[in-house]
C-alpha cells in the first residue's frame, strides 16, 4: 500500500511540474480539481516540491523557480499569455522610426506580431528575435552583438551595451524575470540588466511586457523602477485584482 501511495504522489507531482513548465504557474484550487484530490494534498505536494528546489510557493499556488534558461526552453512557457500580451502591444508599435526589443521570448512574440510596417527599424540583442523579424515587410532588423550569453542565448557585455545605445528609439519593449512593487523589475544576471538599461536610456518610452506569473517576485539584478516604465502590459485584464498593488504606479494594459 505504501508503494502504491508513493506512486500516486509521484504521479501528482509530475503532473504539477508539467503544468508549471507549460504555464509558469500553478493555482492550488485548479490543480486539486484537475488531479481529483483535496487542496490539502496539493498543498503538501507543493511544499515538498519547494523543499526540493523545483518551484517557489506563492499565495494560492506556486510559480517557476527563477533562473537563466535557453531561448528554446523559454519560448514554450506560457505561449498563450505571450500572444495576449503581443496583441495588446501591437497598438504601441509605430509604423516608422525605430524600436528596440530585448532578448526575451515575450518581446520576440511582440516583434513577430507587428505585421507590415512602412520603414521601421527594430534592434534587438537576441539572434532568435532578429531572425524572426528580419523577413517582415517594411522592417529593417538590427542585431546588437557582443558577448554570447550561453545560458540565455542573448548578447551582453560592453559591446552590446554600446551598440544598444547607438540609436534613438521611440519605444523599448522589454520583459523581465520578475516584478515587485518595492523594487520594480529584476533580472537573472547583471549583464542582462545592463543591456536593457542601455536600450531604455535612449528610448522615449519603456514598455514592460510580463505575464502574471512574474508579478510579486524578485530575481537577482535590479532592472527598472516602476516610475521608469511608461506602460506595463500583462495577460490579465487591467481591472484584475491581482494588479491592484501596481495601480496608480504605472499605466496598466
Amino acid at each position: 500500500m505504501a508503494t502504491s501511495g508513493t506512486l500516486r504522489a509521484e504521479e501528482r507531482r509530475a503532473s504539477i511540474l508539467a503544468s508549471l513548465e507549460r504555464d509558469g504557474a500553478v493555482q492550488l484550487e485548479h490543480a486539486a480539481a484537475d488531479l481529483g484530490v483535496s487542496s490539502m494534498t496539493v498543498r503538501r505536494d507543493l511544499d515538498d516540491l519547494e523543499a526540493e528546489g523545483l518551484l517557489r510557493r506563492v499565495r494560492g499556488g506556486a510559480v517557476s523557480v527563477l533562473g537563466p534558461r535557453p531561448f528554446s526552453e523559454r519560448r514554450a512557457v506560457r505561449s498563450r499569455a505571450k500572444q495576449v500580451i503581443a496583441d495588446k502591444a501591437a497598438a504601441l508599435i509605430p509604423a516608422t522610426g525605430a524600436i528596440a526589443l530585448d532578448a526575451s521570448t515575450t518581446a520576440g512574440t511582440v516583434g513577430a506580431a507587428m505585421g507590415q510596417r512602412s520603414g521601421l527599424t527594430v534592434a534587438t540583442n537576441s539572434y532568435e528575435n532578429f531572425v524572426a523579424i528580419r523577413p517582415l515587410p517594411g522592417v529593417t532588423a538590427v542585431l546588437v552583438g557582443g558577448e554570447a550569453e550561453e545560458n540565455t542565448d542573448s548578447f551582453v557585455g560592453l559591446i552590446a551595451c554600446q551598440a544598444a545605445a547607438s540609436m534613438l528609439y521611440q519605444r523599448f519593449f522589454a520583459s523581465a524575470s520578475a516584478v515587485d512593487v518595492a523594487h520594480g523589475t529584476s533580472e537573472v544576471s547583471l549583464a542582462e540588466s545592463q543591456v536593457k538599461r542601455a536600450f531604455a536610456g535612449v528610448s522615449r518610452e519603456t514598455v514592460l511586457c510580463v505575464d502574471f506569473s512574474k508579478l510579486g517576485q524578485q530575481s537577482v539584478a535590479l532592472g527598472f523602477g516602476l516610475g521608469e516604465i511608461s506602460v506595463m502590459i500583462t495577460d490579465l485584464d487591467p481591472r484584475d485584482s491581482r494588479l491592484d498593488e501596481y495601480r496608480g504606479l504605472v499605466e496598466l494594459r
